[in-house]
């Protein structure tokens, strides 16, 4: 039995663009063949194989008729097969010659349209590719052809009278051959043009001439692939409609995640969405345990230690009315607002999240018997004080945390960032013994224990968040970057 290939488009760079039928496509594959243009954190935690068919400009390159080969021979065995292509797989991606090679192969396929980078990457740098009485159409161009043909294929007398904007993909090598071909042919020097490398990330950088000075002002600014060009009256409005560095208070830095993979997505989200490069690193992740619940309103105390306890509680009991009875108390903000995602609304939360401040918390409130739900090798400081009380006290280890392997692209990456996040002591711990050294970034810490953990080796935290949790986190960051 056949299965199916899909050509995806997973937009021009910022994931946060990519559709949701890419998403649920890729979470469904048995085999996805990716591009490298591909948006970061995408193929993170998919179940398919994934198998690298990309190719870069003047470097190392897979055949096209390897990845031909594959599409066909992964579907023929009954696979679903997801094609992911940078952008739109059938804007300069031989989108189209991969559907005749299935078609021919009688291999049946979908296209699933992604935003391509001509638009987006113009958008993101405050360019409109049209705009009422300035620009009345747009044509996209490709700025490398195929090198195999004895002839440009392309009209550049056309293209010099076409009375719009003309967007350029991957040309900004052939810049000074594009340029001199335009002008040849009658289009102004002195009309405007931009160049714009890597548009919708967060180290997004943009370069605004003219026609005939755009290669040698590209050159001093060093721009590089990934790169568009656009040429037109519209590219003067970069500078008047420049969103991308007064929006998002983090573009041009890189910030590596550590956190487990499973809670790292919405921390990576925020980050990019704020402009910042995102290097998910996770240096540890969650093992689930298995339990046997005991008799919850058996309890007049119920402590949740973290965020990751309360989600493995909620799954374990199912129905929040199964915590009805006892007090619930939650080690902090983020705890709470994980308990509070599942119904639940915790009646003790204090300020700091470390088991000292919930102590103190419960000072007060009568405790003849407690259930303590956590990590495995949490600390035992809520355990020994409540038993010190003389209340009864049962420990329900839910989960365990492992060392997450970073291998040499990730060390790197987190090595070489503006700054280092971490959400726990266990990712310090991982972090430096998979390799990271953590000399070079600034080092942000969720709360004390974190940074107690990085002075236990020789680390000083920078940044400490005052609310415990991955907002506070950011927001922490944030207030750190803008000095």
């Amino acid at each position: 039995m056949s299965g199916r290939v899909y050509l995806v488009g997973a937009g021009p760079g910022d994931p946060g663009l990519l559709t949701v039928r890419a998403r649920e496509l890729l979470d469904q594959a048995d085999v996805v063949l990716t591009d490298r243009l591909v948006p970061p954190g995408v193929l993170d935690g998919l179940r398919a194989e994934v198998i690298d068919v990309g190719k870069v400009g003047g470097g190392e390159q897979v055949p096209q008729e390897e990845t031909n080969r594959l599409m066909v021979e992964h579907a023929q065995a009954g696979r679903t097969v997801v094609r992911l292509k940078g952008g739109d797989p059938f804007v300069f991606g031989r989108g189209g010659e991969e559907a005749q090679v299935l078609r021919r192969a009688g291999v049946p396929f979908e296209v699933v349209p992604g935003v391509t980078a001509g638009v987006a990457a113009a958008a993101y740098a405050g360019i409109p590719v049209t705009q009422r009485g300035v620009a009345p159409a747009v044509a996209f161009v490709t700025g490398h052809e195929d090198p195999g043909k004895p002839e440009s294929q392309l009209d550049w007398a056309a293209l010099a009278a076409f009375p719009g904007t003309l967007v350029f993909y991957m040309g900004v090598r052939a810049l000074p051959r594009i340029a001199a071909q335009l002008m040849a042919a009658g289009r102004r020097g002195s009309e405007p043009a931009a160049v714009v490398q890597r548009g919708t990330l967060g180290d997004q950088r943009v370069v605004v001439s003219t026609l005939e000075k755009l290669p040698n002002a590209a050159a001093r600014a060093g721009m590089r692939p990934p790169s568009i060009t656009v040429v037109g009256p519209v590219a003067r409005l970069a500078r008047e409609l420049a969103w991308v560095g007064e929006a998002r208070p983090l573009s041009g830095l890189t910030v590596a995640v550590t956190r487990a993979r499973a809670q790292a997505s919405a921390l990576a989200a925020r980050l990019r969405a704020l402009g910042a490069t995102v290097v998910e690193a996770p240096a540890i992740a969650i093992e689930p345990l298995a339990v046997s619940l005991p008799e919850i309103a058996a309890y007049d105390l119920l402590c949740v230690t973290s965020p990751n306890g309360a989600a493995r509680l909620l799954e374990e009991v199912r129905d929040a009315r199964a915590l009805a009875g006892p007090t619930i108390a939650a080690i902090g903000p983020g705890t709470a607002a994980a308990l509070r995602e599942g119904g639940i609304v915790a009646d003790i939360v204090p300020e700091r999240a470390i088991a000292e401040s919930l102590v103190e918390a419960l000072r007060d409130v009568p405790v003849t018997r407690a259930l303590i739900a956590r990590a495995q090798d949490a600390r035992d400081v809520l355990p020994d004080a409540l038993r010190a009380r003389g209340a009864e006290v049962d420990v329900l280890a839910l989960y365990r945390t492992v060392a997450a392997p970073l291998d040499d692209a990730a060390r790197a990456g987190v090595d070489g960032a503006d700054y280092v996040t971490f959400t726990s002591a266990s990712s310090v711990r991982n972090a430096l013994e998979a390799g990271a050294t953590l000399r070079g970034p600034r080092l942000v810490s969720i709360g004390p224990v974190t940074s107690a953990m990085l002075r236990e080796h020789g680390l000083e935290p920078h940044v400490e968040a005052s609310e415990h949790t991955p907002d506070g986190l950011v927001d922490a960051l944030v207030a750190d970057a803008a000095r």
